[in-house]
């Protein structure tokens, strides 16, 4: 059975091993090399972030297996009206796609923004045609495609 965990100090490594199989899958799809990825200064910079709190997330685990990762940072603009939500890398190990565990992190990924109070969410995806599957997932969710491949949905807040 798939559990959804908070991201924490002890994730990183697991994390950070993730986001590398996620830049990977990017550029064997595209065929640019985009990333300039090592796991340990990987690991470095998220142990960083966590110690800052500049990121949240959540980690899917089958039993003692993560097979899933999604991370979300804070941003602000004068055309959001202040702070907003990103997700800055969102990725399921390919033997767990299509069985739910994505739309289960996104939803876990929409109560933490709710819970920080923002009203917005972004997403940016990798490179057209190589994922429209991407995009599909992420349009069946309520996000919409603004230009580029920036894409957003209307969160409600609840005011205090």
């Amino acid at each position: 059975m798939i559990e959804l965990h908070r991201l924490s100090a002890e994730s990183v490594l697991v994390v950070s091993e993730m986001v590398g199989e996620l830049l990977k899958e990017i550029v064997n799809k595209t065929g640019l090399q985009m990333f300039d990825f090592e796991l340990e200064s990987t690991t470095r910079c998220l142990s960083g972030f966590f110690a800052e709190g500049l990121y949240d997330g959540f980690i899917a685990r089958d039993g003692n297996t993560e097979v899933g990762v999604a991370t979300i940072s804070q941003s602000h603009a004068l055309y959001a009206d202040g702070a907003f939500g990103t997700i800055q890398e969102f990725y399921v190990r390919p033997q767990y796609r299509s069985r739910g565990v994505g739309s289960r992190l996104l939803g876990k990924i929409f109560e933490a923004c709710l819970e920080k109070g923002w009203n917005r969410l972004e997403v940016a995806t990798p490179q057209l045609p190589h994922f429209e599957r991407t995009i599909s997932f992420y349009e069946q969710a309520g996000f919409a495609v603004t230009g580029g491949r920036k894409l957003w949905i209307k969160l409600n807040a609840k005011e205090e």
